[in-house]
């Protein structure tokens, strides 16, 4: 029921992907209209995990799952009957706030669920697949609801598991006590909620203004100001939000990387070939669906082994081994699959396979890692900083390729910097060691 419930939070981050333009047409929005309801989701769910996560541990983690699962139930709802784009986007913000507290405290829950140490490291190297396996749904699905029925059909989806997982909580995951009783360092929570929420935006909004317009610097240079503060806040707080400490560890540090690269990786890669399928090649949404069915498929049946590979090899080593495969593929994309008359079978094929199998075992020995020594009054945290990784990586690295253009050569030149980038990964991988 948990890896469900993390599933469908994000999958409902990428569901309406694909069907964008003909939420545009239907309810006469621009560009920058459209690039604000695409982003409001993330933009909330990045923002508030830190202080999720917090409220996870200080609440326990059945009470903070619930509450955060009725948030994201009723704004799910709310954005399946949406009469128009502001109570759309309204209630995409709300869907965000819901998964932002969700998430964190499904993690907490799964702590509580497997109490020994070797159980949870198992778990985790199943839970670091399901939010590349979400966002891969969630693409597949909403292109093919884009062709064959209304958009608002995807929606219903997190409705049904979130309205599934309320009934089936009190029977099926324990009762967990408060864990801590701290205070919720509300001055952290604010600036952190406002400086990621602000830092993100400005980064989105590059989509349909230059980097150096007012309409990017202001709230780029507005949050990063105030995560800057928050950091400095955090070093004097008695009690803060984010223990600086937590990130020192050079295991968690090269897990939060790998994390945010693999995710930028995958989420790049839809944007990429969405963009280059039907813009330069002309294909349908049905058709650019249909051409990540392998890589889902990959992306399952890898899932399967990474347990039992870090339960012989070590997180450490199927990191590294995943990152250098995602690496491989993503730089196939870019030499061979983004060229203009590419055949898909010996074309994109090759890098559809390789980027899924290495992502599901870099995820799952990040996974591993980054909670490995966590204490259990501070999984709700791991949850909290592991999931904002997850959602930066790809944040940052879009508004790279959008500053750059959506040409093939442009994609070509984004899908090369972040193969680059991950296998500097793996090489920092080989020398971190784990159990």
């Amino acid at each position: 029921m948990l890896g469900t419930v993390q599933i469908s939070l994000i999958f409902t981050l990428t569901s309406l992907v694909v069907p964008l333009p003909r939420i545009g047409r239907e309810f006469s929005l621009d560009r920058a209209d459209l690039v604000l309801l695409s982003a409001a989701y993330g933009l909330t769910f990045a923002g508030l995990l830190l202080f999720g996560g917090r409220v996870a541990d200080r609440f326990g983690g059945r009470r903070a799952l619930t509450v955060g699962l009725l948030v994201f139930a009723v704004a799910s709802l709310a954005a399946l009957l949406a009469p128009g784009p502001q109570t759309l986007l309204a209630a995409r913000f709300a869907q965000g706030a819901g998964a932002a507290l969700s998430a964190p405290a499904a993690m907490a829950v799964l702590r509580t669920v497997f109490p020994r140490t070797a159980a949870y490291g198992r778990a985790m190297a199943t839970w670091g697949g399901l939010s590349v396996l979400g966002a891969t749904a969630g693409n597949l699905l909403s292109g093919v609801v884009s062709a064959l029925a209304s958009w608002r059909t995807a929606l219903a989806v997190p409705v049904v598991v979130a309205v599934l997982a309320l009934a089936l909580a009190p029977r099926l995951l324990p009762n967990t006590r408060t864990a801590e009783n701290r205070s919720l360092d509300l001055p952290g929570a604010l600036l952190a909620t406002a400086g990621i929420t602000l830092a993100g935006y400005g980064l989105v909004l590059t989509e349909a203004h230059p980097w150096g317009s007012a309409a990017v610097l202001a709230p780029l240079l507005t949050g990063t100001a105030l995560l800057a503060a928050f950091l400095m806040a955090e070093r004097r707080a008695l009690d803060p939000l984010l223990p600086l400490e937590f990130l020192r560890d050079p295991r968690r540090a090269l897990a939060l990387a790998a994390i945010g690269l693999t995710a930028a990786g995958t989420g790049t890669t839809f944007v990429l070939l969405s963009l280059h399928l039907q813009q330069d090649r002309g294909w349908t949404p049905l058709q650019t669906s249909a051409a990540f069915v392998p890589f889902a498929a990959t992306l399952l049946a890898s899932g399967r082994t990474t347990g039992p590979l870090i339960a012989r090899y070590g997180a450490s080593a199927v990191t590294t081994s995943g990152l250098t495969v995602a690496a491989t593929g993503l730089a196939l994309l870019a030499l061979t699959g983004l060229a203009p008359h590419a055949p898909y079978a010996y074309g994109l094929l090759p890098g559809l396979l390789l980027l899924p199998a290495g992502a599901a075992g870099a995820f799952a020995g990040a996974a591993v890692l980054a909670t490995d020594g966590v204490e259990p009054r501070r999984t709700g945290l791991a949850g909290g900083v592991m999931n904002t990784a997850m959602e930066l990586g790809p944040t940052v690295v879009l508004a790279a390729l959008l500053t750059l253009g959506s040409d093939a050569a442009s994609l070509a030149a984004t899908a090369a910097a972040l193969a680059a980038l991950a296998a500097l990964a793996a090489l920092a991988a080989l020398n971190t060691r784990a159990p």
